[in-house]
């Protein structure tokens, strides 16, 4: 099934919702870095809500940041998102190994340990908009759940959930994020919270054979819910050889010139793909003669 993104509105509008299904995506990942189970439950979670946040801009050119930065072993965590549904990212880390927590479930929370949450909108305007917040347990559907309400004063449910096979491979992988618009009725809220509460896990309903669909009917599904929207995500890089160039290029002639001094190809690297770029010494050569310093 391909991974997407569903948008969606319930009680006449006072309430907007995502959900989303992404295996694949997180599949994809596990393998481009070739994460351990920890962090790709980590690094699923956070490209599984960054797909959905981006959903919520408006503009073609809009772009998504979402970073983590923690005092845990696994260092950090960095997803970019577009409004089309397109995601990547990658874990400082990505090889971080732990044991199972309290509950015997991977743990995020420790991986990451103490830190900050930060999102960085870039939507067109002079400069982008930065909302950051403490996090508060390191398993990032709490923490997000936590921005919203302090960053953007917007109350938040947010539900993410990454379940490993045995040979470490992706078996499930998506989320939902519910949002109570200005104006909501406490009673519409009060709904919602009941039956948030018999909701035992995404991965669980994504285990029974739901939907992302299935999975807001079950919530919403009292509340006129209606589906207004519907988009493919993925995970999608955009480098190419011609943009690692231009990083080469900036790091000036200095170290440019101590590479061709070595004699030897350079192998550069895309942090969030993992793709590999090798470059000859006479291709050096003549991005050393295009550096301005």
């Amino acid at each position: 099934m391909t991974d997407y993104i569903i948008r969606a509105a319930a009680a006449g509008g006072q309430v907007r919702a995502f959900a989303s299904t992404t295996r694949d995506l997180v599949e994809y990942a596990r393998q481009a870095h070739n994460t351990s189970p920890v962090a790709t439950a980590a690094l699923g979670r956070l490209l599984t809500a960054a797909g959905m946040m981006g959903s919520m801009m408006k503009g073609e050119d809009d772009l998504l940041t979402v970073r983590i930065q923690g005092d845990g072993p696994i260092g950090g965590l960095t997803v970019t998102a577009d409004s089309r549904g397109d995601v990547k990212g990658y874990a400082v880390n990505p090889q971080v190994m732990l044991p199972p927590n309290a509950r015997g479930k991977l743990d995020v929370g420790g991986a990451l340990g103490v830190g900050v949450l930060s999102v960085i909108m870039d939507i067109g305007l002079k400069e982008p908009y930065v909302g950051q917040t403490i996090l508060v347990s390191g398993e990032i559907a709490e923490d997000l759940t936590y921005y919203y309400a302090t960053s953007e004063q917007t109350p938040s449910s947010v539900a993410l959930g990454v379940r490993m096979n045995r040979d470490n491979t992706v078996r499930q992988a998506g989320g939902f994020i519910i949002q109570m618009m200005p104006g909501a009725a406490d009673e519409t809220a009060a709904a919602i919270e009941k039956k948030l509460a018999g909701i035992s896990s995404v991965t669980e309903l994504l285990d029974r054979g739901m939907t992302p669909e299935d999975m807001l009917g079950e919530i919403l599904g009292d509340l006129e819910l209606e589906i207004t929207d519907r988009l493919t995500t993925r995970f999608y890089c955009g480098c190419d050889k011609a943009r690692v160039e231009k990083a080469l290029i900036s790091i000036g002639k200095k170290d440019l010139q101590e590479m061709i001094s070595d004699g030897k190809p350079v192998e550069a690297g895309c942090q969030f793909c993992g793709k590999k770029y090798i470059f000859e010494v006479p291709e050096l050569k003549e991005l050393l003669a295009k550096a301005v310093r």
